[in-house]
């Protein structure tokens, strides 16, 4: 049976057989199940990474190219230049890039290529008065870039854990206190004061709450000082972490994982809520986990979920 090559673009669409994949497509497989697997994303991601990374090696082989470890950064600029040229979007192009830079990274570490040409691919920047966010790979990357063998990085894997699991403001996540966190038996809530003095509780997601066990039981007793109170988030002094600290580890850790990305931990809030809308979640639970007094704040996330849904309407749609 045929297969359409969804992410072709311009003049060169065509049916186009698994076969055609050649030497590419069972690595393509192999990262597929890896993020299914290993990485827990959604089947929606995983459907468009995988149309992402056919359509590059559908348009490699129609190039000759033998196979991923024969692929130049050459071949990377030319085909990422013609999907532009064919119209395709800065934000589609820049989901591409990032789809093409954690694949091959997934390659060089498995020995599969020699060397990890897409490190040198930049994203496109994207303007607009929309709130920025990441997509379900990027925030992983980023969060599981820091290593938690080094000083401070269980708790900055804890810190944007948590930020990410429970769409935090950065002014409620250096006030959060031991007394208000909970985490017995396996599941896992948290109680902020937000905005306007109100309080509100927030799941805790497993994979926080799990970071969040490690920087308790194993790094926090380490910067606790004689003047430490109870929040949860210290610095190497001992004293409760500010926002402004924050904004700069978030720089810092960002530089640090290579992904060419601003993050700030306000975009953490804005990707949390997105992920959530863009499963199936309903905006007035998103309303009350964000701790928006109106929902008319908490709908501007349904824009940004539209950009995805005329993205995808414009691609596969045969009138899009």
């Amino acid at each position: 049976m045929g297969r359409i090559d969804l992410d072709g673009g311009g003049a060169d669409d065509r049916l186009q057989s698994v076969s055609d994949f050649g030497p590419f497509q069972e690595d393509i497989d192999r990262f597929i199940l890896y993020l299914a697997t290993e990485k827990g994303l959604s089947t929606a991601y995983q459907l468009s990474t995988r149309r992402s990374l056919e359509g590059f090696a559908g348009w490699a082989v129609r190039e000759r190219i033998s196979g991923w470890e024969t692929v130049g950064l050459d071949h990377l600029t030319q085909h990422l230049a013609e999907r532009k040229k064919d119209g395709l979007a800065s934000t589609s192009i820049r989901l591409l890039v990032i789809a093409l830079k954690i694949f091959y990274r997934f390659l060089e570490l498995r020995g599969r290529v020699p060397k990890d040409h897409a490190e040198a691919l930049l994203a496109p920047k994207i303007s607009g008065y929309l709130p920025e966010t990441l997509n379900e790979m990027e925030a992983a990357h980023f969060i599981e870039s820091i290593s938690t063998e080094r000083p401070l990085g269980l708790r900055d894997r804890a810190m944007l854990e948590l930020l990410y699991s429970s769409g935090l403001r950065v002014s409620e996540l250096v006030r959060a206190r031991l007394e208000r966190l909970h985490l017995e038996e396996g599941e896992g809530f948290i109680r902020v004061t937000g905005k306007g003095n109100k309080t509100r509780l927030i799941p805790v997601g497993s994979s926080a709450r799990e970071a969040l066990e490690a920087y308790l039981k194993i790094e926090r007793p380490r910067l606790i000082k004689s003047h430490t109170s109870s929040e949860i988030f210290l610095s190497i002094r001992g004293r409760p972490l500010t926002t402004v600290r924050v904004w700069q580890i978030c720089k810092e850790r960002a530089r640090q994982a290579d992904i060419g990305i601003n993050i700030y931990p306000h975009l953490m809030r804005h990707s949390f809520a997105t992920h959530l809308l863009s499963n199936g979640a309903d905006l007035r639970i998103i309303q009350e986990l964000l701790g928006h007094a109106d929902i008319a704040t908490t709908q501007v996330y349904t824009h940004v979920d539209n950009v995805g849904l005329k993205s995808v309407h414009h691609r596969f749609h045969p009138r899009g």
